[in-house]
């Protein structure tokens, strides 16, 4: 338990509210039939979601609703998004980098208001981590579409998660400063989430496993049938798709030569 969260000053809260609400607005004015109202609603879902659905969880009244300014943002950001969808994309690497800030922070206050009321670490972790991805989930339940989270994709929860965890080292395991842990949750959380975008880092889709497992396993009952016909032992030195490259599979290596006629 710590005795402290993580605090910003109110205007880099509004900030980040306001890049989520822009972000969400722009995702929605690709949807055909919303009209202002959705994507107005698609914006404070965005802005302020995920630090609702952590409050929520936590029992505790939604910062969101503690001042004016929170939805008066969102709601002005969205409309924004929805109108200079363009120009907001030729400024599309600062909203990036925004948006990643935004998440580093939304994953150090959750992470911290959950230790600061008790909770033990890996809640906490997944309430830092749900503060700062949960308005996009928020955003594809509304509109009906698949959840993006659970989609491959540039690492996003899993920043937030990474971030999050070396808070929880700092403060618990090294007695680091609130503050400064936060700082470093912020810092390993962009950086995480901003070369995931620039060298188009996921992780693994789990077909891809299924379908190298099955592959071994095929080539191991291939190896004992023709082992059980010819008496011969065929062993594979290296098996296509190991090193995430399928490709032809290599020369076997035979237990013995076969006779000559």
């Amino acid at each position: 338990m710590v005795a402290e969260t993580f605090h910003t000053p109110l205007a880099i809260d509004l900030v980040a509210v306001g890049v989520g609400s822009l972000q969400g607005a722009m995702y929605a004015a690709g949807f055909k039939r919303i009209d202002l109202l959705g994507v107005a609603i698609i914006g404070i879902a965005v802005g302020i979601g995920g630090g609702f659905l952590r409050d929520i969880l936590l029992n505790v009244s939604p910062a969101a609703f503690s001042n004016n300014l929170y939805l008066i943002v969102a709601i002005g950001a969205a409309f924004i998004g929805m109108l200079l969808p363009k120009l907001l994309r030729r400024v599309d690497p600062v909203i990036t980098l925004l948006d990643a800030l935004s998440v580093g922070m939304f994953a150090a206050i959750g992470t911290t208001k959950a230790l600061a009321l008790g909770l033990p670490v890996a809640p906490a972790l997944f309430i830092g981590a749900l503060s700062a991805v949960g308005g996009g989930v928020v955003r594809d339940v509304i509109l009906n579409i698949p959840i993006a989270l659970m989609h491959v994709g540039s690492l996003y929860a899993v920043a937030a998660l990474v971030g999050a965890a070396v808070l929880a080292v700092l403060i618990l395991v090294f007695n680091v400063p609130v503050m400064i842990a936060g700082v470093a949750c912020v810092v390993v959380t962009t950086l995480l989430r901003l070369l995931a975008v620039r060298f188009g880092w996921s992780l693994p889709e789990q077909r891809a496993l299924s379908r190298l497992q099955l592959r071994r396993q095929r080539q191991v009952e291939a190896a004992i049938e023709e082992a059980l016909h010819t008496g011969l032992l065929t062993v594979p030195i290296t098996l296509p798709g190991e090193d995430g490259v399928d490709g032809p599979p290599s020369e076997p290596k035979h237990g013995r030569e076969p006779d000559e006629d």
